[in-house]
C-alpha cells in the first residue's frame, strides 16, 4: 500500500511539472486595422501592437503578406514574457480602390499562426489645374 501511494505521488508530481512548462503566447491589441478612406499616396504605415502573455520568450519565425503591396516588418529580437512589441506594416497607397490584405504571423507561441488583416479604400489621385487647384472631374477637361 505504501508503495502504491508513493507511486501515485510521483506521478502527480511529474504531471504538475509538465503542466508548468514554459510557453510563449502572443496577444494582439487588435487583429484588424481599418485605414478607412484615405488619399492617394499618403503614408501607408500602420502598427500592430502585441504583448507576450506567456512564460517563455516569444520568437517570430516568419511574417508575410498575401501580396507584394503589403510589407510587414518582423521583430528581430525575442520578446520576453510580459514585454510588448509591434509589427509594422506598410501598404502601397499608390494603388487606387478598396483593399483587404492578410498578414500571416508564425511564431513559437502556443497560438503559433495568427492572421492579421488590413483594409481600406484609396481615393484616386487628384489632378490639379495650372493654379494648383483640384480639377473636379478630370475626364471632362
Amino acid at each position: 500500500m505504501k508503495n502504491c501511494v508513493l507511486f501515485t505521488l510521483m506521478i502527480l508530481f511529474t504531471l504538475s511539472l509538465e503542466s508548468q512548462e514554459k510557453v510563449a503566447e502572443v496577444t494582439f491589441e487588435k487583429i484588424l486595422i481599418d485605414y478607412g478612406i484615405i488619399d492617394h499616396g499618403v503614408d501607408g504605415k500602420r502598427t500592430f501592437n502585441f504583448k507576450n502573455t506567456g512564460t517563455a520568450p516569444l520568437i517570430f519565425n516568419r511574417i508575410y503578406s498575401s501580396c507584394g503591396c503589403t510589407i510587414p516588418k518582423k521583430p528581430e529580437k525575442p520578446i520576453l514574457p510580459g514585454e510588448s512589441g509591434s509589427i509594422d506594416v506598410e501598404y502601397d497607397t499608390k494603388r487606387t480602390g478598396a483593399f483587404q490584405k492578410a498578414i500571416t504571423v508564425n511564431s513559437n507561441a502556443v497560438n503559433s499562426n495568427i492572421i492579421l488583416r488590413i483594409k481600406g479604400e484609396i481615393l484616386p489621385e487628384l489632378e490639379l489645374d495650372e493654379n494648383g487647384n483640384p480639377i473636379e472631374n478630370p475626364k471632362e477637361k
